[in-house]
């Protein structure tokens, strides 16, 4: 009996080392999840894009990290998503540049009125040394600027009339992004800037609490906002680049080759979301004119644009001053 007991106590020894080491394999291949948050519908050219980053991270680290999208606005609205990054309470976010300017006003010299020719100029000045020199500015703020991605250029719509010159949107209530830039810009045009969430614009419209919005094709279209607001008027005022941002608290917990496995999926990611977004503007554009929308051009933005530098002059210090000269040479 003693003979059994001890070769029970023995078996046990042996076999204690081997499950705590069964353990620690288990809880190592236990894959890490990260969470982004985006505020746009399914099939929007951001979400494809977040999804394809989600992808190729988590085909490039077999499996061992994985990107949870949650886009629909189901994790807050831009700015609380760009907050909790900032805490860690998110691991990422794809947010456009306007809103993210609260936190780092340098971003304001990427997103000024009539600032790009045209988006050939945007993306050489967004893959270049310029581009590059933002993205890192991030780090102050909390953040890690990973990749910019598409979102065409903003226009005015409303539901009273077309717009063809600055003294047509005089006194009309339009709906901004919560910028302080975006406001003094319709301020600049003689219009009543309205801050409002995204997701609270369509029956802000709807029950006549704002006349009119900006936005580009896409989110004209998703956001079925020109159901409500039929009057459609291009004049390319801004050309706002988007961002996916990490959280600098969730980046610090990752090894540097896992850290540089993440910005490199993201900036993998951008031909695949920028191609989305020229496929979807040309729908979008179809779409809402077959719905009846009322499309002009506004064909005389000199007029825009010299309303335009009060703001310049407002918004941005020296060093602003410096960088938008640089984005303006860039050939």
């Amino acid at each position: 009996m003693k003979k059994v007991l001890l070769a029970m106590l023995v078996a046990s020894l042996l076999v204690a080392p081997l499950f705590a080491q069964g353990q620690q394999e288990a809880s190592a291949e236990k894959p890490i999840v990260l969470r982004l948050a985006d505020n746009q519908p399914d099939g929007y050219p951001t979400v494809i894009g977040d999804l394809e980053f989600a992808r190729l991270v988590e085909e490039r680290s077999n499996g061992r990290i994985k990107v949870e999208v949650y886009n629909n606005g189901q994790l807050g609205d831009e700015k609380s998503a760009i907050e909790q990054v900032q805490f860690g309470g998110i691991d990422f976010t794809r947010v456009s540049i306007s809103p993210l300017s609260n936190f780092n006003p340098l971003l304001n010299a990427l997103q000024m009125p009539y600032l790009y020719r045209d988006s050939n100029h945007m993306w050489k000045v967004l893959n270049g040394e310029i581009g590059e020199y933002f993205l890192n500015s991030m780090t102050d703020s909390g953040f890690v600027g990973l990749v910019y991605y598409d979102s065409g250029a903003r226009n005015f719509y409303n539901s009273v009339k077309p717009i063809y010159t600055v003294a047509d949107l005089k006194g009309m209530k339009i709906r901004v992004q919560e910028s302080t830039l975006m406001m003094g810009l319709v301020s600049a045009l003689g219009a009543v800037p309205t801050p409002l969430p995204y997701g609270d614009v369509y029956s802000a419209l709807q029950t006549n609490v704002i006349d009119g919005a900006e936005n580009n094709w896409p989110s004209y279209d998703t956001s079925s906002h020109f159901e409500v607001a039929k009057y459609y008027s291009i004049d390319e005022h801004t050309r706002v680049p988007e961002m996916i941002i990490a959280s600098k608290i969730t980046m610090d917990k990752l090894s540097a080759a896992d850290q540089e496995l993440i910005k490199q999926a993201a900036r993998d990611s951008a031909p695949v979301q920028i191609q989305a977004w020229a496929d979807f503007e040309k729908k979008s554009e179809a779409k809402v004119v077959a719905a009846g929308s009322k499309i002009n051009a506004i064909n005389d933005q000199a007029e825009f644009a010299a309303a335009m530098q009060p703001l310049y002059d407002s918004f941005l210090d020296a060093e602003g001053k410096e960088w938008v000269q640089k984005i303006k040479a860039v050939k």
